[in-house]
């Protein structure tokens, strides 16, 4: 039987993502622009729906597809800053017609919870102000998620005991065949001095916590076609999907 002409586009693309992934060149071109990009703070200056995201557009875009896909009942982010990304999920289960968005966050700012609350798109966000490390939080959050598909992002403290302690925590919660997205693992990949004002730096960031954490969970694999085809991300090796 032939191939439908989307089936043949899909090949096409996995063959070129491929080929990407194994373009060393242009890998490393990809790596200089974000590290150049990032002395003038790039991922800084996009918004959502009129909230600031701190996000590059690629894993936003990457972020859609798998929402898209995997079509969760509920989405979790450690780390919720100024709203755009939590408010960006909402709108996308808005699109689908379901779902809710949990945002966790140590410090909720006045004003940020205030210009979150007023959003059109607060109707399907929850938020929760204490640690995501927490037992009483991550017992909180569990129960929400019991019998529910839930797609999980972590985007808060980024030192590796931290970031081990969330996908400790709520790696189990993410639903076969979804998604546990740790961003900002390209810190390993940065310069040295990247982040002298913060407790994170090389050996010692959400990637390392990444690999120390997939040596003790057999259930996920690093989804290593999404990192191919972004190019340019913030989540390189964090992009894990669940089996199943």
């Amino acid at each position: 039987m032939t191939d439908s002409p989307q089936q043949q586009f899909a090949a096409q693309c996995d063959a070129e993502v491929r080929a990407q992934g194994e373009d060393a060149p242009l890998k490393q071109l990809a790596l200089d622009f974000f590290n150049a990009s990032a002395r003038h703070k790039y991922s800084y200056h996009f918004s959502w729906m009129g909230r600031p995201i701190i996000q590059l557009p690629q894993d936003m875009l990457a972020l859609q597809e798998i929402i898209w896909s995997v079509k969760p009942d509920l989405v979790i982010e450690c780390g919720v800053a100024h709203g755009g990304s939590i408010l960006y999920y909402a709108s996308l289960l808005e699109l689908i017609g379901h779902g809710e968005v949990i945002g966790i966050d140590i410090d909720i700012r006045a004003h940020n919870r205030e210009a979150i609350e007023a959003h059109p798109m607060f109707k399907r966000v929850t938020l929760i102000e204490g640690s995501s490390v927490d037992a009483a939080v991550v017992a909180q959050v569990a129960q929400r998620a019991q019998g529910k598909k839930v797609l999980v992002v972590l985007d808060s403290n980024h030192t590796h005991e931290h970031v081990l302690g969330e996908l400790r925590a709520y790696g189990p919660l993410v639903s076969p065949g979804s998604y546990c997205v740790v961003l900002d693992t390209i810190v390993e990949d940065m310069p040295a001095d990247a982040f002298p004002d913060r407790p994170w730096g090389h050996g010692d960031n959400p990637k390392t916590a990444v690999h120390a954490w997939l040596k003790e969970s057999a259930d996920f694999d690093i989804d290593y076609a999404m990192q191919n085809k972004l190019l340019i991300t913030v989540a390189p090796d964090g992009y894990l999907k669940r089996r199943g």
